[in-house]
């Protein structure tokens, strides 16, 4: 599934290519026929995102909300537009460029009552300036569950993935099956801080890289990843493979449906020193 700076990069690249002029509103598929009747040939006022949820805006407090989930893509071309390939649920289109939607498990057309009940149900966004990382600490330091768990609730924290996750505790030497509550405030704010910045980075390049520079493949003379990912990772999907800094073999566990990935040297199971 897509992860947050991957919604944050489509939003921004939406807002470039359609805002500030009417726009061509059709579903070729028929499923948002009616919904895109409301809105066709009006203009774009932009488009934002919260955790993996895209919203479009139109005059009149309306927005375009859609919600990719494991398969769907939203894909932006230079136009004029061709005939539909595929399942096309949604195409936005000007003189310029064309943008169609497959696959996404949400497309609809809401008011602005529906757009902040959503955007109120989620937890705070690294990449949204007006989260406020307290709200998560709240939670996760009154929770048993393992922070791997909680990283990943999007009533926690949006917009992280498993990707996100994984790397973000592997840099804190923090393993996956802590309970949130062990973990203390200063922790959880350094992963914050953390977390805002890798993924500002990957709304700038499209990709995940949490290396830091002394174990990029150049420093360390190593070949490049290869993963339909992309991006240089520390732990996520290296199974079995040599830890980047102790060489440990990466390794793997399912929790809530999801694979974590974590390096046991590096990410000591955590003992509670609490006297007993």
């Amino acid at each position: 599934m897509p992860e947050g700076h991957t919604l944050r990069r489509l939003a921004n690249d939406l807002t470039d290519a359609f805002a500030g002029r009417p726009v061509r509103v059709s579903s070729p598929q028929g499923r948002f026929a009616a919904d895109a009747a409301v809105v066709d040939e009006q203009p774009v006022l932009g488009a934002d995102s919260a955790g993996k949820h895209l919203f479009v805006e139109f005059p009149g407090e309306r927005f375009i909300h859609i919600h990719l989930g494991l398969i769907g893509k939203f894909d932006l071309h230079p136009g004029p537009a061709g005939e539909p390939v595929g399942q096309v649920r949604l195409r936005l289109q000007n003189d310029t460029t064309y943008a169609d939607l497959r696959g996404a498990i949400l497309c609809d057309l809401v008011g602005r009552e529906k757009h902040d009940q959503v955007i109120g149900a989620l937890g705070p966004d690294p990449l949204r300036p007006d989260a406020d990382p307290l709200a998560a600490w709240a939670r996760i330091s009154r929770s048993s569950r393992p922070v791997g768990d909680l990283l990943m609730d999007q009533k926690v924290l949006a917009g992280v993935g498993n990707v996100y996750r994984a790397e973000v505790l592997y840099r804190h030497r923090v393993h996956p099956l802590r309970p949130g509550s062990t973990l203390r405030k200063n922790q959880f704010l350094a992963m914050w801080t953390d977390l805002v910045e890798l993924m500002h980075e990957g709304v700038l390049t499209g990709r995940i890289d949490t290396v830091r520079p002394e174990h990029t493949p150049e420093a360390m003379g190593r070949p490049p990843r290869k993963d339909d990912h992309g991006g240089e990772v520390y732990v996520y999907r290296r199974t079995g493979q040599p830890c980047l800094v102790c060489g440990t073999k990466v390794r793997t566990q399912e929790l809530v449906g999801r694979n974590l990935f974590w390096c046991p040297r590096c990410q000591p199971t955590f003992r509670s020193r609490a006297v007993r």
